[in-house]
């Protein structure tokens, strides 16, 4: 099928799109001739970038109606014999539809975050296995795909690495471990004064400092984090996706609650400490590398509403749970 022409489309956010690359990995493997691209919102752009399985990256223009037109006419210039909507929105599924691809694959609307997205599917495939990246898989296999051992190719820049190197050198850093305290949801993340609570046994035991990520609009927890963590206080970064990538590579383990740079650590091999509440960590878990989760079942219904408070669940995780975790990851690391 050397002519085929395949448009991925996941808009966002970091964690989803980091499990939909083995899908495209596998179109890739199957099709080593075709077109494949990708529409992605830009704020995302750099987490594609460098990707030996795409074509091209096509960033969605859509602060204008001129710059959403002139996206939709890309994509009907490049004449896709199929597209693959992997996140079931009305604003992933309607730039499918507009691209002219005769075939459109999706998930059915029982699946699907907004169900009547799925009515400009031509193809409705129900998801098989029980992770997200199975789920995307699934998708990829109507297309064409054949089973491959799952890749995540991911690029890191020599001035990214520059960057970080300069910021551990300027606190002077060589050993360290990242907290990261967002989520998105409240309801999926853990309080800050808990991660402080364990920055503080951490840098007692090991003599190691921690480095806090956190992305826009989480300022308040990051900084809330510091103040509950004591002497030696951890170090707020605030990073873009590329310095993201090399310093959570660099780290000897990071502890995140459901989200993406705990998504975006396993992918790169880093350990983690995945804490988890409302979301189910076999479907939304770490992917491949080292990982330990904490959930308590008895404390957890699976839930995917985007509470705006602390979920019980997630408050029941104590830092005594997360020391433990972390000991035993670092014993089977060494």
């Amino acid at each position: 099928m050397p002519d085929a022409r395949f448009l991925l489309v996941r808009l966002g956010s970091l964690g989803d799109v980091i499990h939909a690359l083995p899908a495209a990995s596998a179109l890739r493997d199957a099709f080593p001739e075709a077109r494949i691209d990708w529409l992605i919102e830009p704020k995302w752009r750099r987490l594609l970038e460098g990707n030996p399985d795409l074509t091209e990256i096509i960033p969605l223009e859509k602060k204008s109606a001129a710059g959403l037109f002139t996206t939709v006419r890309k994509l009907r210039s490049l004449r896709y014999t199929c597209t693959i909507d992997f996140q079931g929105l009305y604003k992933s599924a309607l730039p499918a539809f507009a691209s002219g691809a005769p075939r459109r694959i999706g998930f059915p609307s029982t699946y699907a975050r907004e169900g009547f997205a799925s009515v400009f599917y031509t193809d409705k495939i129900n998801p098989r296995g029980p992770h997200k990246v199975d789920h995307n898989l699934a998708l990829a296999r109507a297309a064409g795909a054949r089973p491959s051992p799952p890749r995540i190719p991911l690029t890191l820049r020599q001035e990214d690495e520059k960057q970080v190197t300069q910021d551990l050198a300027r606190h002077n850093l060589t050993d360290f471990f990242v907290l990261n305290p967002g989520g998105g949801w409240r309801s999926k993340c853990w309080p800050p004064e808990r991660y402080g609570d364990l920055h503080h046994r951490l840098a007692a035991q090991h003599g190691w400092r921690g480095i806090i990520t956190f992305g826009p609009g989480e300022e308040s927890l990051a900084q809330e984090l510091v103040s509950a963590a004591g002497n030696p206080p951890p170090i707020a970064l605030p990073l873009g996706l590329g310095p993201l990538l090399a310093l959570l590579r660099r780290a000897k383990f990071v502890v995140s609650a459901d989200t993406g740079p705990l998504h975006l650590a396993s992918a790169l091999g880093t350990p983690v400490v995945g804490l988890y509440g409302p979301t189910d960590p076999a479907r939304n878990g770490p992917y491949g590398g080292t990982s330990i989760v904490i959930r308590n079942p008895s404390k957890s219904e699976t839930t995917y509403r985007r509470g705006a408070s602390y979920s019980s669940p997630m408050l029941s995780i104590t830092a005594d749970q997360v020391a433990d975790a972390i000991a035993r990851l670092l014993n089977a690391k060494s």
